[in-house]
């Protein structure tokens, strides 16, 4: 039998906070000295269109929840936290958990103050309607063993009443680990992945891409492997390579197995050892790997934005609210790394992306590649 490892799920609607508490959490764990992962569940079920037989895709998100908390168990965590929605009338079934190790946590805020925070954050308008039949839905659910008021508070205050409830989570360390097999098989098929340096548009290009697929007509998937490497420590795994490699394989055999053709994979700025890390975890697949590229003025501009909050609000930005300084200095080291990808030729091909759109470069690329090609589909 695999072994798990205790996994702390927050739950809530749109806009309550779950992902905002649930890496923090996950940052004190750190701080304490307790190894720990930490996954958010929408970035494990991003493939459409959804199997008809699991609607909002919630069996899939699971499995991959499943996988990626024994890629964790792997690299050293004996704990998981998760942030995510959950299926109101079927809760939290992880394939392989026993409930004893699984503790959902629901976080609520009264109406007005949780549709105020859902439009604060960027939500759109024309959902606030969903947002509420949500929060209605859970409301009315018994799927949490434990609910948590966030009305009022701040997100460090929510963070110390959760931590409050779950006193103890996730206990004393046991053992070592048995190690499992790895799984033999190997999804195959078609797969793009976008590298570069820091700030040049890995993920905003390589999503936009991955819609355009989909438009298409061919079934597809798209992961953002340093969305499913958030870990520590990891000694002897620089990067996290080998773990977000692991975990990448792990969702490409669920994806593959749930209809996808094709795989978008952004990610970190790979150097011909971090490109032979993934082509073992993923021996079946055809890659394409593209580097975009930017200039100095570009990338520094790039960054000063994002770091001042200009881009999606993803877990674990370390640029997003840094001081000018910091981030002067990250474009810094974001230039010396676009200058080591060119000179080491890393990729199959590059795309120059200075003063063009994330569309636009969405567009080169995939008429560039051709991608995916109809034998891959």
């Amino acid at each position: 039998m695999r072994c798990v490892i205790p996994v702390l799920w927050l739950c809530g609607p749109p806009g309550v906070g779950k992902t905002t508490v649930a890496w923090q959490l996950y940052q004190d764990l750190g701080r304490a000295g307790v190894p720990a992962g930490f996954a958010d569940i929408d970035q494990l079920g991003i493939c459409y269109p959804e199997p008809a037989a699991d609607p909002g895709r919630h069996r899939m998100k699971a499995r991959n929840l499943a996988a990626v908390a024994d890629g964790f168990r792997r690299a050293g965590a004996r704990c998981l936290v998760v942030s995510g929605v959950v299926d109101p009338q079927r809760g939290v079934e992880l394939p392989g958990f026993p409930d004893s190790l699984v503790t959902v946590c629901r976080l609520r805020a009264d109406r007005d103050e949780l549709l105020r925070r859902f439009l604060g954050r960027g939500g759109a308008p024309d959902l606030l309607d969903a947002v509420a039949r949500e929060a209605d839905a859970l409301d009315a659910s018994d799927i949490a063993g434990v609910c948590v008021e966030t009305g009022g508070a701040t997100a460090r205050e929510v963070v110390r009443l959760v931590r409050e409830r779950i006193r103890g989570w996730p206990g004393p360390a046991g053992g070592p680990a048995p190690e499992a097999a790895e799984s033999p098989v190997s999804a195959d098929g078609p797969v793009l992945w976008l590298c570069g340096a820091t700030g040049v548009g890995k993920s905003t290009v390589g999503f936009a891409a991955y819609q355009r697929v989909l438009r298409a007509g061919t079934p597809a998937a798209y992961v953002d492997v340093d969305q499913v490497g958030f870990c520590h420590p990891l000694p002897g795994d620089p990067g996290a390579r080998r773990l977000k490699a692991r975990n990448l394989a792990a969702l490409w055999r669920t994806y593959r197995s749930a209809g996808a053709q094709a795989l978008v994979v952004t990610g970190w700025a790979p150097d011909r050892a971090a490109a032979g890390i993934l082509a073992a975890a993923l021996p079946a697949a055809e890659f394409t790997l593209c580097r975009l590229h930017a200039g100095q003025e570009e990338l520094t501009r790039r960054i000063l934005r994002r770091g001042s909050g200009g881009s999606w609000p993803q877990p674990g930005d370390p640029l997003r609210g840094q001081p000018v300084e910091h981030l002067l200095g990250i474009a810094d080291e974001a230039v010396a790394t676009a200058v080591a990808l060119e000179d080491a030729g890393v990729g199959d091909l590059w795309i120059d992306t200075d003063g063009l759109t994330a569309d636009q470069v969405a567009d080169a690329l995939l008429e560039r590649t051709g991608w995916p090609s109809p034998a891959g589909a």
